[in-house]
């Protein structure tokens, strides 16, 4: 029966679950905004390593080389969509 019960999935729900009180609190308790964002790149980065270890089981692979591959296509994927949004939304792109 001890088998059975997800035990690392319910402790990384719970973990991600005070994670986000944690950012919530940011907001809630007004704090200055180094101090505010210095916690939100804390709990962002916590966040994703409880996502990748626990729910989508990174350590658990035999095929390292791939999985980090397509973790690294992902992370450049992402910086690709937002600097583009950037450029296009506030850095005043002008179509001709």
């Amino acid at each position: 029966m001890k088998q059975l019960f997800p035990k690392q999935h319910v402790m990384g729900f719970v973990f991600s679950m005070v994670l986000s009180v944690v950012a919530l609190a940011v907001l809630v308790f007004d704090m200055s905004y180094k101090m505010g964002m210095a916690i939100l790149l804390v709990t962002a980065i916590a966040q994703a390593l409880v996502q990748l270890l626990l729910f989508m089981h990174i350590g658990e692979s035999e095929d390292k080389k791939t999985l980090y591959t397509n973790i690294i296509y992902a992370l450049f994927v992402g910086v690709v969509t937002i600097l583009g949004t950037l450029f296009t939304m506030i850095w005043g792109y002008q179509m001709l």
